[in-house]
């Protein structure tokens, strides 16, 4: 077993005796554990172990490190499943209902689709036989039944919000023109510079300044200078591109020194006010910084840019189109939540479901 399924296993079995452990406060819960039912939605069960098997994708998903040793162990994987579980139980009970809207309204994978979807799957992988597909749905511990129940699902569900959410919003041309003239900021580029640098690196010491080392690297910065910008700053001076090229302690030195565009309000307060005194082609003096001592060229400076309407047009649709869709699709949720026969068999999954449904109208509003 590799290093990968055996932290997934351990995980798996941490989960399902903090899970068993948070249930354990009474012989009505204990009872409904034993039955692995944790809710039904329009007679559709939803299992103890369906459960911990999404707390583990989720747990994984986010990558976080986790110590099971031990009761701290323990307390952080508790505090961990309260917190995705609440949304795992909202988006389960959600997607039942989706997937049940979309079975009434007649939808269904069909076998030529489940082979396309499969077809894909070894593609994307690199996966050229049979034998090595059946071993990679072994190791996701699925079997091919399993792999095209989720394909159908996702399907189904897809195509609900296809037909009862998406097909139903729209936006108009005068919809369009208030939003942009109301979020002019969002489609305006901030003043831009582009620059080329050259580095003279100071070593750092624990002990604190070394000032020949500094010294040193004055000196040079001084004479690289006095070469990129001429005999009497006159600008006849070398390139400063071959300069920093040939010289520059920076990684910028692989572009000849060249950095940006950048953003006027991400430079330092110092760096805008030297910049907004030069004019593009000037190089300023020698500049002491915490990386060394840095020499600076102007290329170019743009002022702030806004888009035109037809420009930001796309964008605007994307605004106005995601926020409509997010609002329909919840009113299609607190239909299809209103019209059903949602049964809790266990207290704690009910409250992690309210807890869920009010976390989700925080975030709607």
């Amino acid at each position: 077993m590799g290093s990968a399924m055996k932290n997934t296993f351990r995980l798996m079995c941490a989960v399902a005796f903090v899970v068993a452990s948070i249930s354990a406060i009474s012989p009505a819960v204990r009872a409904d554990i034993l039955e692995q039912v944790l809710v039904k939605v329009n007679g559709e069960i939803f299992t103890k172990t369906e459960l911990e098997t999404r707390q583990v994708l989720v747990l994984r998903q986010k990558g976080q490190p986790m110590d099971l040793k031990g009761e701290a162990g323990a307390a952080q994987l508790r505090k961990a499943l309260d917190d995705i579980t609440p949304q795992i139980i909202v988006d389960v009970v959600d997607e039942m209902l989706l997937v049940q809207r979309g079975k009434e309204l007649g939808y269904k994978l069909s076998d030529e689709q489940f082979k396309t979807a499969v077809d894909s799957i070894k593609k994307d992988n690199k996966i050229e036989t049979e034998e090595q597909f059946q071993a990679a749905l072994k190791q996701e511990n699925m079997t091919m039944a399993d792999l095209r129940r989720n394909f159908e699902r996702q399907m189904i569900r897809s195509r609900v919000e296809q037909n009862e959410v998406l097909g139903k919003v729209g936006i108009t041309e005068d919809e369009s023109r208030k939003y942009y003239q109301a979020h002019l900021s969002e489609f305006t580029a901030p003043p831009a510079v582009t620059l080329r640098e050259i580095l003279v690196a100071v070593p750092a010491d624990p002990k604190g300044l070394n000032v020949a080392q500094d010294d040193a690297a004055k000196a040079k910065a001084d004479v690289i200078y006095a070469r990129a910008v001429g005999p009497g700053g006159a600008g006849s001076g070398e390139s400063f591109e071959k300069l920093a090229a040939d010289l520059s302690d920076a990684p910028s030195r692989a572009n000849a020194g060249l950095i940006g565009p950048i953003s006027a309000k991400d430079l330092s307060p110092e760096f805008q006010k030297l910049i907004e005194a030069m004019k593009p082609g000037d190089v300023s003096q020698p500049i002491r910084t915490p990386r060394g001592y840095q020499i600076l060229k102007l290329e170019t400076t743009t002022g702030a840019q806004t888009m035109t309407f037809e420009q930001a047009r796309d964008q605007i649709s994307d605004h106005v189109l995601g926020g409509k869709r997010q609002q329909e699709f919840l009113k299609l949720l607190v239909k299809l939540r209103a019209e059903a026969s949602i049964e809790f068999k266990n207290a704690d999954i009910k409250k992690a479901y309210e807890q869920g449904l009010a976390l989700q109208k925080q975030a709607a509003s």
